[in-house]
């Protein structure tokens, strides 16, 4: 019958096999010393394995099991189950850590200051949890959306839901007056004054602020192709956000103008648009409110017809003189010349590239910016 409770015992608390010897010892009345006597070894060794201060070795759980009548990997099972009991709460860590490295992108997120670098499991979930919005590991992002990809129905991914979190904490920050509808028409006028040359870009925050609407640059993570996104804070605080992925004159004020055609409709209040590989150049399922953005961005940099009419006159043969010229005419950048003749297919991507001038430095410098060699700290909750 002894044997027999041994080899069933289910422990619910893992034990050192000492306690198990202990019962064994006081259910035979044997003493430490006797037992030590009988297994020929010292009374030390015996003292040492009751008290969990010594492990029991291969040799050690045969010379048990002759003892007691067990076996051997009954001494070695439960020797092996409370090693592992000792290091299973790091195991948990680990595995706990692994699940939040594999949901979101926890060591880019640290790199940017999203979120402080820790070695507490605990600390690392909570600020994810509170930068997400959720409450379990399992619950998606609080912030809606709606993406552009390739197909519509494709589930937005962790690292631009990651992007758009950071985009609309900052926003908070940013300065803007009262919005209206007639204020942004008049500040899309304004702005069509500053195409013509790069250094206008460091007035376009101030011209949207005065409009109402917060202009907000945020560095996107690795692979999340986001170009630009609208959303509001409320009914009357529109956002704009920009990626500046592609630092080139055309892609800035093409995406600018895009993002603030989806605020003048109104746009981005319900769930925010976020435009990710606007420039595709072919995404079937496009809606009509994303080709509306684009074709009423295009047309507020240079009118269709004053386009329509330059291609006409000078297809196919599109000199850097002519292009020039024409972008003297309308009054605005070569590069957004180049910009447009290249996604109609008019001319070869490699065709006036000098033109496709870069903008950071002048885009960063009067907006509030995050990444690029930036970064904004002690925003509030």
């Amino acid at each position: 019958m002894r044997k027999e409770s041994m080899n069933t015992r289910i422990p619910a608390e893992v034990f050192p096999p000492g306690e198990f010897l202990k019962d064994e010892l006081e259910a035979r009345n044997w003493t430490q010393i006797e037992f030590a006597e009988i297994i020929g070894k010292d009374t030390r060794l015996v003292h040492e394995i009751v008290n969990g201060k010594r492990s029991v070795t291969p040799e050690t759980a045969i010379i048990l099991a002759e003892a007691l009548g067990t076996s051997p990997e009954l001494w070695m099972n439960l020797e092996s189950q409370f090693q592992l009991s000792k290091v299973r709460p790091q195991q948990n860590i680990i595995s706990r850590k692994a699940q939040l490295h594999t949901k979101f992108p926890v060591r880019e997120m640290i790199k940017r200051g999203w979120i402080e670098a820790t070695k507490n499991i605990n600390v690392l979930e909570t600020q994810l949890f509170s930068y997400f919005g959720i409450k379990h590991l399992d619950d998606a992002p609080t912030f809606k959306h709606a993406a552009k990809k390739k197909s519509y129905s494709d589930i937005i991914s962790i690292r631009q839901i990651a992007w758009l979190c950071r985009v609309r904490k900052i926003a908070f920050s940013a300065p803007a007056q009262k919005y209206s509808k007639a204020n942004l028409s008049n500040a899309i006028e304004e702005l069509k004054a500053k195409v013509e040359y790069v250094d206008g870009i460091r007035e376009i925050a101030s011209i949207l602020a005065k409009a109402g609407i917060r202009l907000v640059i945020v560095e996107p993570l690795t692979g999340s192709k986001i170009d630009g996104a609208c959303f509001w804070l409320d009914s009357r605080s529109p956002v704009v956000a920009l990626s500046l992925r592609f630092d080139r004159v055309d892609n800035f004020w093409h995406t600018l103008m895009h993002e603030l055609d989806h605020v003048k409709h109104g746009e981005g209040m319900s769930e925010p648009v976020i435009d990710i590989d606007i420039f595709a150049d072919s995404i079937e399922d496009k809606p009509d409110f994303e080709m509306r953005a684009n074709e009423t961005a295009a047309d507020i940099l240079i009118p269709s017809e004053e386009m329509s009419g330059f291609i006409a006159r000078v297809n196919p043969i599109f000199s850097n003189t002519q292009i020039i010229g024409f972008a003297k005419r309308v009054k605005v950048h070569p590069g957004i010349v180049i910009g447009q003749l290249q996604h109609r297919k008019m001319i070869d991507w490699r065709i006036g590239r000098k033109h496709l001038v870069k903008i950071r430095e002048f885009a960063t410098v009067s907006t509030l910016t995050d990444g690029y060699g930036q970064m904004i700290n002690n925003l509030e909750d």
